[in-house]
């Protein structure tokens, strides 16, 4: 059939029909029983003359179509505002279950919170300290006798100190301090921690040279800047107002803590504090709301047996 494609494929840019000079029957038998569909330029223009253009619509910006589309959940794999209709009643699963829990799952969840930050904080120091991990790792593998007679003491010490330290700088710089933050930030802070305890290991060594050759010691600014101005005061200052006791303990366990690092020790601490003062406080939120509806059963006469023991309690 490929006399019927040369046929029936015109030359481009040329608005000849292949089909005009044939015998009209011989055509019209062409075009039942060919494989390939011709229209000439004639229908062509035929129909898009029947076809209406669409109106014309005057540009809308960027702004307006904002406004237009529906907001949407993030679950929704469409943001753009399609199904939106769909989403209107939904609630995240995490809403529904707040609702459902007792008080004692409320508190578990505090606590439990609490308790899983500080393991990821563990565990992004130890990656920050992956280098020191494997240099004690290959020492206790292959290192020298006397390195191995002493459990590679020197290797052990250091991975020791550089994950005190990385911790040290993640609480103070606000690693998981915030709900719902980012991964990009905490992983920016986790990066950033790492890139301050470099620099400390640096200015230790610029510290240990100028001994060893008798010259002044260097003088280095704070690794942790303390924010300008008084509307950063709360920043600065995690826990502006502490007791007498919580002064007291944090100035004791400041006291066995070098020069160098010191202020890292204190913010560590103070943040610290302050995400221990968060905790009682939810704790508190909820006794506090426990009472009052405790107090609402009692004036209907509903009180039930755990209310009454928590009265014998003083609770």
């Amino acid at each position: 059939m490929g006399w019927l494609d040369n046929w029936f494929s015109a030359p481009p840019n040329s608005g000849a029909d292949p089909l005009q000079k044939l015998d009209p029957k011989l055509r019209e038998f062409l075009q039942r029983e060919s494989p390939v569909k011709y229209s000439s330029s004639t229908d062509q223009i035929q129909a898009q003359a029947a076809t209406p253009e669409p109106p014309s619509q005057p540009p809308q910006n960027v702004s307006q179509l904002d406004d237009q589309q529906p907001a949407v959940p993030r679950e929704s794999l469409y943001q753009d505002g399609r199904y939106a209709h769909l989403w209107k009643n939904y609630r995240p699963q995490t809403a529904i279950d707040a609702e459902t829990k007792s008080d004692h799952e409320k508190l578990m969840d505090v606590l439990d919170a609490y308790k899983e930050r500080k393991m990821e904080i563990g565990k992004a120091a130890l990656e920050n300290c992956a280098l020191e991990q494997v240099d004690w790792s290959e020492c206790m593998k292959s290192g020298s006798v006397t390195a191995r007679m002493t459990m590679c003491r020197d290797e052990v010490r250091k991975f020791e100190r550089c994950y005190k330290m990385q911790s040290r700088f993640l609480k103070a710089l606000g690693y998981l301090s915030v709900e719902n933050r980012s991964p990009e930030i905490e992983e920016s802070i986790q990066l950033h921690a790492d890139k301050l305890y470099h620099q400390l290991m640096e200015q230790e060594e610029a510290i240990d040279l100028a001994k060893k050759e008798g010259r002044p010691l260097p003088k280095f600014q704070p690794l942790i800047p303390k924010p300008m101005g008084a509307a950063s005061k709360e920043a600065e200052d995690p826990l502006p107002t502490l007791s007498p006791e919580l002064q007291k303990t944090l100035d004791k366990q400041l006291e066995g803590v070098p020069e160098e690092e010191r202020q890292a020790e204190e913010v560590a601490l103070k943040a610290e504090l302050r995400a221990k003062a968060e905790v009682a406080a939810q704790v508190r939120s909820i006794w506090e709301e426990q009472a009052k509806e405790r107090e609402v059963r009692r004036q209907e006469g509903r009180l039930t047996l755990g209310d009454r023991i928590n009265s014998l309690f003083g609770r």
